[in-house]
């Protein structure tokens, strides 16, 4: 299961990279998002981990992610290490301009259990989701 969109927000690339870096900092702009939080010391780079509690079709999923490939300002990959629903997600941000830039969020899921049972309805809300949460953070920065 694979989803992808592109968002330009009209904020500098910098300033954007920051926030989408910083898993911590999802529940500012991801719907469901119960609680983020790092579990290694800073800075974030390769390596570093961190645990979130996601609410998602009434259900907690909880996760532990591991970064695995980071471009400071530009790109953070991270996989999940330990969930009933295991994902690889990566966000990239590219200057569109000075004041402007476009996220690329790539999210590709392995659902089991009850979720992997309900796939074919999964499938399109996940993507539904992901472009839901991106316009909120759009909206959030250019609020």
């Amino acid at each position: 299961m694979e989803s992808t969109t592109v968002t330009t927000i009209d904020r500098p690339a910098t300033e954007v990279f920051e926030l989408v870096a910083d898993m911590a900092r999802n529940p500012e702009w991801q719907r469901g998002m119960e609680s983020c939080r790092w579990t290694s010391p800073p800075p974030i780079g390769v390596g570093s981990t961190y645990d979130q509690v996601a609410k998602f079709l009434g259900r907690s999923i909880i996760t532990s992610f591991e970064v695995v490939e980071f471009e400071p300002g530009h790109r953070i990959r991270i996989l999940s290490t330990k969930s009933s629903f295991p994902l690889d997600i990566t966000r990239t941000v590219d200057p569109v301009g000075e004041r402007s830039c476009r996220v690329t969020a790539r999210v590709v899921g392995e659902p089991s259990g009850v979720f992997g049972l309900a796939e074919p309805i999964i499938r399109p809300l996940v993507g539904w989701t992901i472009r839901r949460d991106y316009r909120q953070l759009k909206a959030r920065l250019e609020g």
